[in-house]
């Protein structure tokens, strides 16, 4: 009986490999467009077609000629161009593998699995608040540039250290408000994201989507109850295969516990045991 279960698990793991692995494709380096130091926008190209990909959904990455980089590296996909078969992922470079990613040559090839994960809620006609924090920005403008063609209202509240912790702030006003925090008051109001004057007095949003730091997606969830709004956070656990196998990215949920990389990694902020 034990050997049963077993095999009907192993089958079930390597038909969702399989699903996987047929979105396996070789995009060329197009374009790198550096934020500061440590922070950039990689475009990659294709001459194939790119599969739908959904507001939340990520990609890993291979890091080429790297042997002492094994795994590849999750990214949230920033934007795509279906027309001009293009992706743009927001890369922070904190790591071996992630400023290898930020030192290919142009039209260098770059393998990438995609698009994995589920996506965000798209509501219509509704107003919502965006909140991010450091790396946590990287899929707010596929998310924003959606909630627009449902018809919503979108405000986004953007949390820093400092002024030169603040990007894309310009690419996001194409959508919505932009409100910025820093802690040490550079740009913006003084303190952390969630101190924001937003949240305070008459708050009107129907919605809030939520994605960085664990700390700062818990405050956000927090506030989200207490105004008795539907919050949408987006984990940023360590996800090593992106497809449900190694389970180093298991969180615990009001289920169980559950894959990161497969049953998220957006997660309704009530379902999650922080």
């Amino acid at each position: 009986m034990n050997l049963k279960i077993n095999l009907k698990i192993n089958l079930k793991i390597n038909q969702k490999i399989r699903n996987k692995m047929k979105r396996i494709q070789d995009f060329k380096v197009k374009n790198y467009r550096w934020l500061n130091d440590d922070n950039y926008i990689l475009t990659l190209s294709t001459n194939s077609n790119i599969e739908k990909i959904e507001p939340g959904n990520f990609a890993e990455l291979k890091v080429p000629d790297s042997p002492d980089v094994f795994l590849r590296r999750p990214i949230s996909v920033l934007d795509v161009d279906y027309h001009t078969k293009t992706l743009d992922f927001y890369i922070k470079a904190i790591g071996k593998g992630t400023r290898k990613l930020g030192s290919l040559d142009i039209d260098s090839d770059l393998n990438i699995v995609y698009p994995l994960g589920n996506s965000f809620k798209i509501l219509n006609n509704k107003k919502v608040l965006i909140v991010g924090g450091g790396s946590g920005i990287a899929p707010f403008i596929l998310l924003a540039s959606e909630l627009i063609k449902k018809g919503c209202e979108v405000t986004f509240l953007i949390g820093a250290r400092t002024k030169n912790d603040v990007f894309l702030t310009d690419e996001f006003s194409k959508f919505g408000n932009v409100l910025v925090t820093t802690e040490d008051g550079s740009m913006g109001e003084k303190g952390l994201v969630t101190r924001h004057s937003v949240f305070k007095g008459n708050f009107d949003f129907d919605f809030i989507y939520t994605c960085g730091p664990d700390p700062m997606m818990k405050a956000v969830a927090q506030i989200a109850d207490e105004k008795n709004v539907s919050c949408e956070a987006s984990l940023e656990n360590m996800m090593a295969c992106g497809i449900g196998a190694c389970l180093c990215c298991v969180t615990p949920t009001v289920r169980g516990n559950e894959c990161v990389c497969t049953e998220g990694p957006v997660f309704n902020s009530k379902d999650l045991k922080w």
